[in-house]
């Protein structure tokens, strides 16, 4: 179990930097869906994989920068941005040799830091956070005694803050994510997926030929969903030749992990505050195809087993939760 997740947590954090520098918003928020539940999984940060985790949460909190609505700490004075510089700096002390390339980083999010809440009028709070975010120490007073005049003026639109804005930042964290990905091209289940698509040929068609009706706002949804059912086969498949292998690729546990990779867990999709972090799902009728369906992989997989049920079905757009109510409905 220890294993298997690792590897899907590596190869989450490679999706996130993917989608990241690619702007893929859906495909972004999905996978940070993903990245969160395997994170929040773990009892402890095994040391080898700090730096993947810094970076998950890094990129999760850049991405909802702007938005000061959004808190990811207890502390609500914490914007995303600071939340993310915290991150930052842990990952500063993972790494050395990028010394340059962090500084640009650090400064970028102080910076921001202070210019998104001026955007936004909120003069008090950008003050509050410089106070938070500098020490007494000699090498940050200039950018200090820039930054609190800046705040006095009220001007949310200054050369410096121009100058150094959010693009750039953005910017300058594609290149990091582009460096960390070339240093971390020995993803295990990258490669694993890569030998068995090529190994095998059809066996990375045979879901996406399989016939399946849907209305054309539906396609991206299920042609994500196939990519990540395929990731999973192809595991399902390494993990079955591997000798002394911990986890069964029959157990409730495999189709646990399915479940968490579609992204299909309700639990996992709720944020702080009740917000849903996935995309909201309209109130939809049964079709009689899926009650079928349902029925079909009642008979061939048991009553409880959900999750198993959902990747083999050909099911609109519903959860394992939807699948059990449904079958509660039937039953009656």
């Amino acid at each position: 179990e220890a294993v298997a997740a690792e590897w899907m947590l590596e190869f989450a954090c490679s999706c996130l930097c993917w989608h990241f520098a690619e702007q893929s918003g859906a495909e972004f928020l999905r996978w940070r869906d993903v990245a969160q539940a395997l994170i929040n999984g773990l009892s402890q940060i095994p040391p080898h994989q700090k730096k993947t985790v810094y970076l998950c949460q890094f990129l999760i909190r850049i991405a909802q920068g702007k938005s000061l609505g959004i808190k990811f700490e207890k502390d609500e004075r914490i914007s995303p941005l600071e939340s993310a510089l915290s991150f930052w700096t842990l990952l500063e002390r993972e790494e050395m040799k990028l010394e340059k390339l962090h500084e640009d980083i650090h400064r970028l999010i102080q910076i921001q830091i202070v210019a998104v809440h001026m955007e936004n009028r909120y003069f008090k709070e950008a003050a509050e956070a410089l106070e938070r975010l500098f020490t007494d120490s000699e090498s940050d007073k200039p950018l200090r005694v820039k930054l609190a005049t800046i705040i006095k003026t009220k001007d949310p639109y200054v050369p410096l803050l121009q100058s150094f804005s959010y693009s750039l930042l953005i910017s300058k964290i594609k290149s990091y994510i582009e460096l960390f990905m070339k240093e971390n091209e020995t993803n295990f289940l990258i490669q694993e997926a890569t030998k068995q698509v090529v190994s095998k040929g059809l066996g990375a068609t045979a879901w996406q030929n399989r016939p399946v009706e849907v209305n054309e706002n539906d396609k991206s949804d299920l042609e994500t969903k196939q990519r990540f059912v395929l990731s999973i086969m192809l595991l399902r498949d390494v993990l079955g030749q591997m000798q002394n292998c911990c986890l069964d690729v029959d157990s409730s546990l495999f189709w646990m992990y399915i479940n968490c990779l579609l992204g299909l867990n309700n639990m996992q999709n709720v944020g702080k505050n009740g917000v849903s972090l996935a995309c909201s799902r309209r109130r939809q009728r049964w079709t009689p195809q899926e009650d079928l369906e349902l029925k079909s992989g009642v008979r061939e997989f048991g009553v409880g087993n959900w999750a198993k049920i959902l990747v083999h079905g050909n099911f609109d757009n519903r959860t394992s939760v939807m699948l059990k109510d449904r079958w509660r409905t039937l039953s009656r």
